[in-house]
């Protein structure tokens, strides 16, 4: 893959977009390697390797909880949840900036939202009522679909690409908790890579593309994701797949031993000759108990203007 010519975007680094606590969610307290958090009415406890320091809220309140999860973190679900007050079902609701959703207890820690991931939303729908036009979103890695659900609500065409079929299955439920059946939503099981290559070749383009890749990962039809290996091609084609006045392309990266500045300069490059700027940083959650910054994940944006 040649390197592309023209000159390099503007840039702003580093940018460092953070979650304060809220209504909806809030990390309360972290250290010792765990972090104790707020999703509506119940307090969670899961590992956080990031947190090294040392808690600052008593051992009453890391106690006072009502899930904690155990065990392995492996992605193919070694991990389990205990209830210290009661057994609780997999699923609750939640809210997001008024769009509501279920909230979920995996075997792999998660909970079904990535609650850092806010801010990178809150742009994106601004770019979209900001636009004054049809816009048309592609959100890769799309997960249980909160980024789609506030593209939609924002009034953008999307399309939802997951290798899970499973997290389809949530990520459609929660258009239906949202209330937003009406809403134009295409949910596609597919590999990421293939279904970007066939929007090439189909001349498909997007006016927003997110995509959240994860450090390793597997296709539906066992199809391998190596990301320092394979996120310069799909960059590369994510800007294939652009229309002719695209918004933003949003890049975030979790669980990689890297700096920003990696995939800061791998957006620079790949966006040369098509002007606008690259803004790279971290997402943070700022924490309720001492206030201290718990980096979650990279990211790197290209946006137009």
């Amino acid at each position: 893959m040649p390197r592309r010519p023209g000159v390099l975007p503007a840039e702003n680094l580093p940018l460092i977009l953070e979650v304060l606590p809220n209504a909806d969610y809030a990390l309360l307290d972290s250290g010792d390697g765990e972090k104790l958090e707020q999703y509506g009415p119940y307090r969670i406890v899961r590992p956080e390797g990031q947190a090294i320091w040392r808690r600052a809220l008593p051992e009453r309140d890391w106690a006072n909880v009502d899930a904690v999860f155990t065990g392995d973190t492996d992605e193919e679900g070694i991990g389990r949840w205990r209830f210290p007050k009661q057994p609780l079902g997999e699923t609750w609701p939640m809210t997001h900036d008024g769009i509501s959703y279920l909230g979920r207890f995996t075997s792999f820690r998660h909970v079904g939202v990535f609650p850092e991931q806010a801010p990178h939303w809150s742009h994106m729908e601004g770019l979209i009522r900001g636009a004054n036009r049809p816009v048309k979103v592609l959100n890769l890695f799309g997960y249980t679909g909160l980024a789609s659900l506030v593209a939609a609500r924002a009034g953008a065409e999307v399309t939802h690409v997951d290798a899970s079929k499973k997290a389809i299955g949530w990520a459609r439920e929660n258009q239906e908790i949202a209330r937003l059946s009406d809403r134009p939503i295409r949910w596609i099981c597919d590999d990421a890579m293939k279904f970007v290559e066939r929007e090439a070749r189909r001349d498909s383009r997007y006016d927003i593309i997110l995509f959240d890749p994860p450090a390793y990962g597997r296709g539906p039809k066992g199809e391998v994701w190596q990301l320092f290996e394979d996120l310069p091609a799909m960059a590369d084609l994510c800007r294939q797949i652009l229309t002719p006045k695209p918004l933003a392309v949003v890049l975030t990266a979790y669980s990689i031993r890297a700096s920003f500045f990696a995939i800061h300069a791998l957006m620079r490059d790949i966006f040369a000759g098509m002007g606008g700027t690259v803004e790279s940083g971290e997402l943070i959650i700022r924490e309720k108990s001492a206030g201290r910054a718990l980096s979650t994940s990279l990211f790197s944006r290209w946006v137009a203007k």
